[in-house]
């Protein structure tokens, strides 16, 4: 047992040593207060009653597969949206409207692993249309639309598996990149895991997205070898015709991968010029080869998801288009590859080394066109080391993950075991600044670091541990989020928030760029919702064989119809609800004892459609949810499930109130 520790002690190098060092101090790291909290940090942060926040944040949920709203500097969650996981407070992938948006070809998945959020851009900037997010576990990229704050579209990515180096963008957009983490054999077989290294592919994917509508389609993906792919940035304004993936594993171990994928000292950062790559396709390069994945999309319309089945994809090689892919040695088991706003420097963030590399995109065209060449890897080209090297950030904490930059020619980096961010020059590498964060901090983020334009006054560390820092919740704590100033020469800790899920990526813009274009209702004489109606008069319950359909409206503060009669034990349900209301605000709930699934939630002028099977024989109370006015309590009705040789009669009524039986009951 001693000599395996040892073997892995010597392949993780200095990280072991912290881990251990860590684990040593963890008791007095956690009694600690956050040092350098100025006396006017609550003062940068108050949004005062009445007012709103600066900016827009959008931290992913991780493992709960959704998507958070927060404003900063406030740092008050304004919304939690739904992407990959039911949600019951709006029937979100359980109403019938939306449920289509987790359709896969593994079946209906309503659940995913939400890391990287990244926002639209224009010209290498942020434009306020859309928030993209991918799902890591079975290979999904979505698009919430930020005029809704509601997921609109998802597409599944085929022939890929561990879908984390998704979905970075290009600097229009044109693409959505998404590498796979988990290389496996491509077409998938039942292969021995034994002949990884024979067998097992990397499919890398390029998503277009419609520059007029924001639809995705995969548009080609490109065979690489069986490494695994971690993160990706694309390039900006020089190199903005380039996509830069992390790799680690290039030993191509399948097997305790601690170990056995930590052995060289350099992995690679792997260079693919997309725009090469486009007019190999175009030309007719490739092959169209299985890849059974669904694109399902809201219709804006209707405002109903549908389901589209794609059966193939064009698949490209490096051996029939030379020239578009090339890898970049990098030290060692890089997770983060970052590009800085000029496009010229590319940092890798080495979770094993010592240093900070940081590539030229400059020296690499140099190093290509002067077949600057240390060997290959299955036949792509490993440009040299020192030929593309623009310099190494030396000795900056120990476990260096992710870079951003403020647009002042400075750079933050994550450093995951000494707890810290990095503030360093770029040109010089010369460490200007560090801070400690509270705590195993894996992200950071400045709004808008990863443009051509960085919003350069915060960096915010997203943290995996807080360990003491909130109130306990039991075994499982709340993860944080730290505000940091960035506008000094120092950097100043203001103000930490708790976030919900496991928050890996987050991103920030503006309000000004999304408030004044928030939708604030439906237009009722739009709504082409095909169970719509579009006043009370048009209010009715219908039986088609074993299905009734109740199509009612709401509105303050009734149900039309709010009485039922002559449904059957085992008929199925569907009740389509439509909210009358054209006023900012006023969305109303659909409850009713026993339902399967959850509530609807409609909001003004739009309709919803829950489904529900009557499994009992009785009178069933429904209710509006959502505190609609004074006489919220009132807004109630009943529908009578009859069993079926009662044969009642198929009515529904609101209106005056029967007189009561002369004995008052």
């Amino acid at each position: 047992m001693k000599n395996v520790w040892s073997n892995r002690m010597a392949a993780m190098g200095i990280a072991g040593i912290a881990l251990a060092s860590l684990a040593g101090c963890e008791k007095q790291v956690a009694r600690k207060a956050a040092p350098g909290i100025s006396g006017d940090a609550a003062q940068k942060v108050y949004v005062a009653p009445g007012t709103h926040d600066e900016l827009y944040g959008f931290f992913s949920g991780g493992f709960s597969g959704q998507l958070s709203v927060v404003g900063l500097p406030s740092g008050r969650t304004l919304r939690v949206i739904p992407v990959f996981s039911q949600n019951p407070e709006n029937a979100y992938g359980y109403s019938e409207e939306t449920k289509a948006l987790l359709n896969t070809s593994f079946g209906f998945v309503p659940w995913d692993d939400a890391h990287h959020p990244q926002l639209s851009q224009t010209n290498g900037e942020v434009d306020g249309r859309f928030v993209f997010i991918n799902g890591n576990n079975t290979p999904r990229i979505a698009r919430i639309d930020l005029r809704t704050f509601e997921t609109v579209e998802t597409i599944e990515i085929p022939n890929s598996a561990g879908n984390h180096s998704s979905p970075f963008t290009t600097e229009n957009s044109e693409y959505l990149v998404a590498g796979t983490r988990f290389s496996v054999p491509i077409p998938q077989v039942s292969e021995a895991i034994r002949n990884y290294a024979k067998d097992f592919k990397a499919a890398m994917s390029f998503v277009s997205v419609n520059k007029e509508t924001g639809r995705m389609a995969v548009a080609f993906q490109i065979l690489l070898p069986g490494f695994d792919y971690d993160k990706a940035h694309c390039g900006k304004g020089p190199s903005k015709d380039w996509a830069f993936f992390s790799s680690y594993n290039v030993e191509q171990a399948h097997t305790l991968k601690e170990v056995n994928a930590s052995q060289r000292d350099k992995d690679f950062i792997a260079a693919i010029n997309w725009k090469k790559a486009e007019a190999c396709v175009a030309a007719g390069k490739g092959r169209d080869v299985d890849g059974v994945h669904f694109d399902n999309y809201l219709d804006e319309a209707t405002q109903t998801a549908t389901s589209e089945i794609r059966r193939k994809v064009r698949m490209i090689t490096p051996a029939e288009c030379p020239d578009i892919v090339y890898y970049l040695p990098t030290p060692k088991s890089p997770h983060g590859v970052d590009v800085d706003p000029t496009g010229e420097y590319i940092v890798a963030g080495g979770k094993l080394a010592s240093v900070i590399p940081v590539h030229s995109f400059t020296k690499m065209l140099k190093a290509i066109e002067a077949k600057a060449f240390d060997g290959d890897a299955m036949g792509i080209p490993i440009l040299k080391y020192d030929q593309v090297l623009a310099g190494e950030v030396d000795k900056p904490g120990l476990g260096p993950l992710h870079t951003e930059f403020d647009g002042l020619g400075n750079a933050y980096t994550s450093m995951f075991l000494s707890s810290e961010i990095v503030k360093w020059k770029l040109g010089t590498w010369e460490i200007l600044d560090r801070i400690p964060c509270y705590y195993a901090i894996g992200h950071l983020m400045v709004p808008m670091g990863d443009t051509r334009k960085p919003y350069g006054k915060y960096v915010i560390a997203l943290n995996k541990i807080t360990k003491d820092r909130y109130l306990p919740t039991g075994p499982e704590l709340t993860q944080s989020s730290q505000l940091i100033d960035i506008t000094g020469e120092k950097m100043k800790l203001l103000s930490e928030f708790p976030t919900s899920g496991e928050p890996h990526y987050a991103q920030a813009l503006p309000a000004a760029l999304v408030e004044p274009k928030s939708v604030k209702i439906y237009k009722l004489s739009e709504n082409h919702h095909p169970d719509a109606i579009k006043s009370e008069k048009e209010a009715r319950v219908e039986r088609k064989g074993k299905a009734v359909h109740i199509y009612a409206s709401v509105i303050r503060s009734h149900f039309v119809p709010d009485n039922i009669e002559g449904a059957n034990l085992g008929d199925t349900l569907y009740f389509h609800i439509t909210n009358l209301e054209q006023d900012w605000d006023v969305p109303h709930g659909f409850a009713m004892m026993g339902a399967q699934t959850t509530e609807l939630l409609i909001m003004p002028g739009q309709t919803r459609t829950i489904k529900f099977v009557a499994n009992r024989v009785g009178v069933i109370p429904f209710y509006c949810t959502d505190f609609c006015s004074a006489l919220h309590q009132e807004m109630q009705g009943y529908i009578r499930i009859s069993p079926p040789g009662e044969k009642v009669e198929l009515t529904f009524s609101t209106g005056k109130e029967e007189a009561p039986l002369k004995d008052g009951i």
